[in-house]
């Protein structure tokens, strides 16, 4: 396999997950070795690399998921591995200052004395890629930076990346979101089973032609779902009435009815997220009222959300959704283990038994063997265990935070079809997120936030990427 990362020009990876892309990287950053071929950077041959030679030659990464120091503050993890000082004795002055230099060319504002455990995703995020920009890399490899930073933050990022480019930084950027392959690279290269199926210039190059070159078959471009035969005088499965919780939110109106996807659009910090944990006992109100199938809903606890027929797929699969140290069949029916135990003996025939009934309903992607870890499936494949659990628990309302982050075009696809057909079985479905195509393939109606507050409501054909970018802005 080959890969050519140019000074002074942007290189946008595509694949799928499983592609090979990760692999190529890492070998670049030096966290694998190479079988053959050799690695060159400005001219000097490698036939291999580890990450103390990669860093000194001014290859950074940045991974997918976060590998910051969350005790510290802002400042020190801008400095990590790189102290300023002289025998052993740190010029914190100095570390304050790079911090401060790195954010502004960024364009971030947060407080370098902050302890990073403080921030959300996206900030911590912003961290990291600070990080690496105040590192001057040679060559900077960026895997999936913008999944879970708002609109505002990725135009900053691209401003960053745009600058970084133009000082002649060799950029490689991992992405799954077409739309940013044509906002920010020069070039493409798409991985396909460990091999280059398409390499050429972003210019002349339809989203259509990158798909196809990454699923290997034609898929179709982004469509509104067949409209859901929804009872509109149904009671709500769930619905908020002038909802509130001081700092995130103020004066929500939804409902959700039984067969019916809702989205809850806006960029990272509106609200979205925030209302939906709520349903799940992750926040409580302040003011208003959340109810349940006609009834106060005010859950107090995960626990107790889920004993009335809630489920959760977090924004974070790895850190909030999944067990990632145990297996797929633990996975799926953690939340059923009252049901499935006998005399309140929990025996692994009966999680296997859970986990087969919805691996081929899902079309889950393993090697059918409940006791495989979690850990070693792809992330659009760890993300159906996770929406399996709460078919396991026989859940009917289910609510979902930027469910296909980090998932790859054919798994996302594949996610949304079974979404849909939850629907279609009568569940409601809540969704928050920030991509707007998201919302576009998925929701039957769609609710926009900005600053915490509802600013427009949209339905059927109503529900295009013009209008919810129009209402997200305010």
């Amino acid at each position: 396999m080959d890969l050519d990362a140019i000074g002074g020009s942007v290189l946008a990876l595509l694949g799928e997950n499983g592609a090979g892309k990760s692999t190529l990287v890492r070998i670049l950053a030096g966290d694998h070795a190479p079988d053959s071929g050799e690695i060159v950077v400005v001219g000097e041959t490698h036939a291999a690399l580890d990450p103390i030679s990669a860093r000194a030659l001014g290859v950074r990464m940045i991974f997918q998921e976060l590998s910051d120091a969350p005790a510290l503050t802002v400042a020190e993890n801008i400095s990590l591995g790189r102290w300023p000082g002289r025998k052993g004795i740190v010029r914190w002055k100095a570390v304050r200052e790079r911090a401060a230099r790195a954010l502004d060319e960024l364009g971030v504002e947060l407080d370098p004395d902050r302890p990073v455990a403080d921030l959300r995703i996206g900030e911590r995020q912003a961290v990291e890629i600070a990080r690496a920009i105040s590192d001057r890399a040679r060559c900077l490899i960026l895997d999936e930076p913008t999944a879970a930073l708002s609109a505002q933050e990725v135009e900053r990022l691209f401003s960053a990346v745009r600058r970084l480019r133009e000082r002649g930084t060799a950029i490689i950027y991992i992405t799954h979101r077409l739309d940013e392959v044509v906002e920010i690279a020069d070039r493409v290269e798409v991985l396909r089973d460990g091999n280059v199926v398409l390499e050429r210039e972003v210019a002349g190059t339809t989203r259509a032609e990158l798909v196809t070159a990454m699923v290997g078959r034609e898929v179709g471009e982004v469509t509104r779902p067949e409209p859901a035969a929804v009872d509109a005088q149904a009671e709500p499965l769930l619905a908020f009435e002038g909802a509130t919780s001081d700092g995130a939110f103020a004066g929500v109106d939804l409902t959700v009815r039984p067969g019916e996807v809702v989205a809850l659009y806006g960029k990272l910090g509106s609200g979205t997220a925030e209302v939906a944990e709520t349903a799940f006992g992750l926040r409580d109100l302040s003011a208003g009222v959340c109810r349940l199938r006609g009834e106060v809903h005010a859950p107090g606890s995960p626990h107790a959300a889920i004993a009335a027929g809630v489920g959760l797929v977090p924004a974070d699969r790895q850190r909030e959704g999944a067990f990632m140290v145990r297996s797929v069949a633990e996975n799926i029916s953690v939340p059923s283990w009252p049901r499935l135990a006998r005399r309140g003996l929990l025996r692994h025939a009966a999680e296997a038994r859970a986990y087969r009934r919805w691996h081929d309903e899902l079309s889950i992607r393993s090697r059918n063997d409940p006791e495989q870890l979690i850990s070693t499936l792809s992330g659009g494949n760890q993300q159906k265990v996770v929406l399996g659990r709460w078919l396991e628990r026989q859940s009917d309302v289910l609510v979902l935070i930027e469910p296909t982050r980090g998932v790859d075009v054919g798994a996302r696809m594949e996610i949304y079809r079974e979404i849909r057909k939850l629907a279609r079985a009568g569940m409601g479905v809540l969704v928050a997120t920030s991509d707007y195509e998201e919302v576009v393939q998925l929701a039957d109606r769609a609710a926009v936030m900005a600053r915490g507050r509802i600013v427009g409501e949209l339905g059927g054909d109503e529900i295009t990427t013009e209008r919810l970018t129009e209402l997200a802005g305010g």
